[in-house]
């Protein structure tokens, strides 16, 4: 006991002190555990094979293909929409939401969908995403407790009830003490916890598509010589291939991109060629779009036929033309070094190698309107292609310069593809999963992120990079502590002292005893292994005093959901640690207020609902 102690001890110390991450010092513990004898080799490795930990992997997966696929970015404006210029607004709407969603989702679940719109929202609006990232981790944590399924300690004390010959909680009997603490949550995160939040600045920021393409219209003009053409029906194109007709030569004019008008899913025709090539075959009907000065273009609409359709005038529609999930743009700068100096390039022609459009280009921060540009050092593309190829693209040519972040792009599209909602299926078909309990909840986010994966929602390439390894890594390590203090009998030590000292003075002073005792092991031990762990001593102390045991049982669910101190005692408080830059100290500052309130909240109201 007093070696598990110190470990402990030093454990949370390292923590506070921030020098090392929380993996390292998660790693480092579990270490000790064992090399003290207080553990055996399986025990100690027993958090890299717990169902918790495959879970949380698996639901990072989920969250990455919502974000991949534009729910994260079309959520995060309708936040920005509702919320306006207020900060204090976007607090609430982001807690409301996480508790909400926690009530039928995994805490995890929540979390893991949720951060990546409000880091989003958070920079669109002008403030630090670390000013909403932990109320998002305390709203999930408090939502669990709006139903039966809401959290697993919700279930364990329903079924201890049950064991033991007493009537189980109703599915959503919880939201009777759940809604009044979600309601103090919002209001303290939003007159008093966001103050408290730190503003912490991080390397992570979002980027902005309508910015850079404002941009790119003022220093490139790319929305110069761009039209959209429709095939009429007496047009010579129909049924010939783009090669027949050598367009760029004869006419000066390149096509970018061409809209079927009439998709045929059964022959599996698309409703966009995005990249049309010599072979691609030109229909009636076809919209497509050329760039070309006003002069060729006029020819080649006489020449065959064709008719012309506006495009708005705005960088609303050029991003809705060229921008989409499969398809996206960036900006190129060419060094003194690099293969493409002193060639010419046709703008509106492809690299050969990858394929990727040049669409305009600059000198001098001025736009040339040259057909064919002799490249020189300096010169600067807006270029055009599939995301992954516009990331590869540095490593194909060597000595480019792409400017911003392709990948940080992409999340940022809010068009929806049916990629979009093949994920928004996957989230709905691991809750139903798990509301239903058809299979194991780590079974059922993994059913969920595989399709997400087989289906290319998100490329195998960034699958691992969606997952936050520091997290996954910290709870696995920090598993075994849990072990540790049941199997060296601490934790049943201090639980039936307290009940002894406690439960001869009165009902209400042994429900916050219970209370405080089980908030204190939920900072460090997973919920699950706390509410385990207090349910049947909490029982066995009501049945002693001869009073219900209903609002004891309530009360350990609540506590055990109440880890606000620490960044290790839930995975929700894990996995927002590093995306706000928190440190150990941020979570007892924020949460030791919360954590007050709800204590006087629940001491106060549980005996009310449920009498002794």
């Amino acid at each position: 006991m007093i070696l598990l102690l110190i470990i402990l001890s030093i454990t949370i110390g390292l923590f506070i002190w921030g020098k090392y991450t929380p993996d390292i010092v998660a790693l480092l513990s579990m270490l000790c555990l064992f090399l003290t004898g207080i553990l055996d080799l399986n025990e100690t490795l027993s958090g890299f094979s717990n169902p918790t930990v495959i879970m949380i992997a698996s639901l990072f997966i989920i969250g990455e293909g919502l974000s991949q696929t534009g729910w994260t970015a079309v959520a995060g404006q309708k936040f920005v929409q509702w919320a306006g210029n207020s900060k204090s607004k976007l607090s609430v709407l982001v807690i409301l939401g996480a508790g909400v969603l926690s009530g039928f989702v995994s805490n995890t679940g929540t979390v893991a969908t949720l951060l990546p719109v409000t880091v989003s929202a958070a920079w669109n609006i002008g403030t630090m995403p670390s000013k909403l990232l932990i109320p998002i981790a305390f709203g999930s944590n408090t939502g669990g407790l709006l139903t039966l399924t809401g959290t697993p300690p919700n279930i364990i004390v329903s079924n201890v009830l049950v064991a033991n010959g007493f009537d189980g909680f109703s599915f959503f009997e919880f939201a009777l003490i759940g809604v009044p603490l979600l309601i103090i949550a919002i209001l303290y995160f939003k007159y008093i916890g966001y103050r408290i939040l730190p503003k912490n600045t991080t390397e992570d920021t979002p980027v902005s598509i309508d910015s850079e393409m404002h941009q790119w219209i003022e220093s490139y003009s790319i929305d110069k010589d761009i039209y959209r053409l429709r095939i009429r029906s007496m047009s010579s194109l129909i049924n010939t291939t783009i090669g027949k007709w050598q367009f760029e030569d004869q006419y000066n004019v390149s096509i970018i991109r061409l809209r079927r008008r009439h998709p045929n899913v059964l022959n599996r025709t698309k409703p966009f060629v995005e990249f049309p090539t010599q072979d691609t075959e030109l229909r009636y009907h076809d919209i497509i779009t050329v760039k070309g000065n006003a002069e060729d273009v006029d020819k080649m609409i006489l020449a065959f036929s064709l008719g012309i359709i506006p495009m708005k005038p705005s960088d609303q529609g050029l991003k809705n033309e060229f921008i989409n999930q499969e398809v996206g743009m960036a900006e190129m700068i060419i060094t003194p070094k690099s293969f493409f100096l002193g060639t010419t390039q046709p703008i509106g022609a492809y690299l050969e190698q990858l394929g990727i459009q040049l669409l305009a280009t600059s000198r001098n921060n001025k736009p040339l309107s040259d057909k064919n540009v002799a490249i020189k050092a300096g010169d600067a593309f807006v270029i055009r292609g599939p995301w992954e190829r516009i990331e590869a693209l540095q490593n194909t040519y060597k000595d480019l310069v792409i400017s911003g972040s392709p990948e940080k792009m992409a999340k940022e599209v809010d068009a929806l593809t049916y990629k979009s909602y093949i994920a928004l299926a996957m989230l709905v078909l691991m809750v139903v999963l798990l509301i239903f309990k058809i299979v194991p909840s780590a079974i059922a986010a993994l059913i969920s992120a595989g399709v997400i994966l087989i289906t290319g929602c998100v490329p195998m390439s960034k699958a691992y990079k969606g997952i936050s390894w520091v997290s996954v890594v910290m709870i696995a390590a920090m598993i075994p502590m849990g072990i540790a203090l049941q199997k060296t009998g601490v934790a049943e030590l201090a639980a039936t002292s307290l009940v002894r000292y406690l439960g001869s003075i009165h009902p209400v002073v042994l429900l916050g005893g219970i209370f405080v005792l089980t908030t204190g092991f939920s900072q460090t031990i997973n919920n699950s292994a706390t509410a385990v762990l207090m349910a049947p001593i909490a029982i066995i102390a009501a049945t002693t005093l001869g009073v219900s045991p209903k609002p004891f049982m309530i009360t350990v669910a609540i506590s055990a959901s109440t880890a606000f101190l620490t960044p290790v005692g839930t995975t929700t408080n894990a996995m927002v640690m590093a995306a706000g830059g928190y440190q150990f100290m941020d979570y007892v500052k924020v949460g030791t207020p919360l954590l007050l309130l709800f204590f006087c909240i629940t001491v106060f109201l549980v005996p009310l609902i449920w009498p002794f």
